[in-house]
């Protein structure tokens, strides 16, 4: 792990600051592009002023199967810190239902032993083909394996999306389903969703930040305690009707026949986890495995086989048994400045959090070296974005500003989430806001940067904020007969900036890279702390002057 002194480049006599504007992408328009519309005169001074190239954030430029898939925060925080590309979630479990290898693996073995002994098997899970958490293609592949292989009864809870694809198109995935639903039943086989409702109201938090979703799920999903519909079509019509909201907001049912939930999960049952990536998987996850658990009151643990669709987390085992083999990131950009005793600085507001530490780590929760890293959490405020699109982010550069005056750190990490996590609300106007709130912190952070000798890398993971309208398939903003137009939540498929800021620098960017992207950045941030990158680390982003 000893890295070798660049010849080429002197180390930057300041710190190294990554800032990661998450959701911040560049669009070929401007009609529904929160970015140009708002008023940001200091990240546009210092995109025209520094050296900018743009960088691929999405498709098989940071390991997804098709350049058709969007990128996400999970797969671009693990470019940025891997060096390289590793194959991700969506790529890995489509390989391995295509090869039949997680049929035959013993995780998958468990779980349909169980159900064949008299017990139910359920398919919990983001139902929708947005390929960001899973892939609604996954669940069919299971379906149709455990009824080729004798299971008698399925149980289906869906997370409804509204999020990584269109957000009020829920029944788009729904009613064509339950036709599938219909076909593939029998006298053999019982199968039928049981629960359901909006990924950002049920079951789907991330680090901690509300555990009452998770509860509210956990009540849902196993206990069968909710309100109560004669279908998911109807539970979804009723929501809209009665409440205006989308698709990733509606509230939590429980299907039910003669006043009885279809489908609580109980002892002898198995539970799959359908999701891939790992961030809104862990806390669900926790609540079925551990019988020591305070986060809420969940009532008697029911006795079950329970599965991952991958092990969320390498570093705590959890959860230990799972379908398919994460991708094995090793040797990061984090682990190599530890072993070479290089200071490191994270942060993030608590719904970023784990990317700047875990993702950026290679799925790994844990420090490299207590004494050289510091990771610092600004707990995040528990409201819909659209209400505080400014979000947590003058905090954060509070911190940051802190971190960096103090001279303690050579390296420097932050996310700030405003353009992802407001831009997924659909809400233009709280998303021009958002910006307009990053745009401030620039303003605060670079002169102090620059004050300290060092150099800032300005960048993103993906975009979001970019693209607040939905498309036609010419590209062009979708507007019906009166002219208006219809709120996009999911990720772009554009590219990523990347501004290098410093006052004196010793070095160009490279002008003979054709593609590159975000696993570019590792060696380049090797290069400015003065040292030569692995030889497979993909090529830095810049040249001596």
């Amino acid at each position: 792990m000893k890295l070798a002194k660049s010849s080429q480049f002197p180390p930057c006599p300041g710190p190294v600051v990554t800032i990661v504007l998450d959701g911040v992408g560049i669009s070929p328009r401007e009609d529904g592009d929160a970015v140009k519309t708002a008023r940001t005169p200091t990240l546009d001074k210092l995109m025209t002023t520094y050296p900018m190239t743009p960088l691929r954030a999405h498709g098989t430029a940071v390991g997804m199967p098709s350049d058709e898939d969007m990128g996400n925060s999970e797969v671009g925080h693990n470019a940025f810190g891997a060096g390289r590309v590793f194959a991700q979630g969506a790529k890995l479990v489509a390989e391995s239902i295509a090869s039949g290898h997680l049929w035959q693996g013993k995780a998958w073995h468990d779980v349909v032993a169980t159900a064949k002994q008299g017990g139910c098997l359920h398919f919990l899970g983001l139902f929708s083909d947005g390929n960001v958490h899973s892939h609604i293609d996954h669940l069919r592949a299971m379906l149709e394996q455990a009824k080729q292989e004798g299971v008698s009864k399925v149980r289906l809870h869906i997370l409804l999306d509204g999020r990584d694809v269109g957000e009020t198109s829920a029944l788009d995935y729904v009613d064509p389903f339950e036709e599938y639903l219909t076909q593939l039943r029998s006298e053999q086989f019982d199968v039928a969703i049981a629960s359901g409702g909006g990924r950002m109201t049920i079951t789907m938090d991330r680090y901690e930040a509300d555990w009452s979703m998770v509860e509210r799920g956990w009540d849902i999903h196993v206990r069968g305690l909710g309100r109560q519909f004669a279908s998911a079509h109807e539970a979804i019509t009723t929501y809209r009707t009665e409440l205006n909201v989308i698709d990733q907001d509606l509230p939590g049912f429980v299907i039910a026949k003669d006043g009885q939930a279809i489908g609580k999960i109980v002892d002898g049952d198995a539970v799959v986890f359908f999701n891939f990536r790992g961030d809104r998987a862990i806390e669900i996850s926790r609540a079925f495995i551990e019988e020591q658990f305070t986060p809420f009151a969940r009532g008697p643990l029911p006795n079950v086989t329970y599965a991952g669709m991958m092990q969320y987390d390498g570093d705590t085992q959890l959860p230990p048994r799972f379908l398919v083999e994460p991708p094995t990131i090793d040797r990061t950009l984090g682990e190599y400045l530890a072993k070479n005793g290089v200071s490191q600085y994270a942060i993030s507001e608590t719904q970023k959090y784990g990317h700047v530490t875990y993702f950026w780590n290679g799925n790994r929760s844990g420090k490299f070296d207590e004494t050289l890293e510091t990771y610092v959490e600004i707990p995040s405020d528990v409201v819909p974005f659209e209400q505080r699109p400014w979000m947590k982010c003058a905090e954060i550069t509070d911190a940051l500003i802190g971190a960096i005056r103090s001279g303690q750190y050579r390296y420097l990490r932050v996310n700030y989430a405003n353009g992802d996590m407001v831009g997924h609300t659909g809400n233009f106007e709280a998303a021009v806001t958002a910006m307009q709130g990053l745009d401030i912190q620039l303003a605060r952070l670079i002169p102090v940067i620059l004050a300290a000798q060092g150099t800032a890398i300005i960048t993103a993971d993906h975009g979001n904020a970019d693209e607040m309208f939905e498309l036609d398939k010419k590209g062009a903003v979708k507007r019906d007969a009166e002219g208006r137009t219809k709120a996009k939540t999911s990720h772009t498929l554009n590219p990523v900036p990347f501004v290098l800021v410093s006052a004196n620098p010793s070095y160009q960017l490279r002008t003979n890279l054709t593609t590159p992207g975000l696993s570019n950045v590792a060696a380049t941030v090797l290069n400015l702390l003065g040292f030569e990158a692995p030889d497979d680390y993909d090529a830095s982003l810049i040249q001596p002057l």
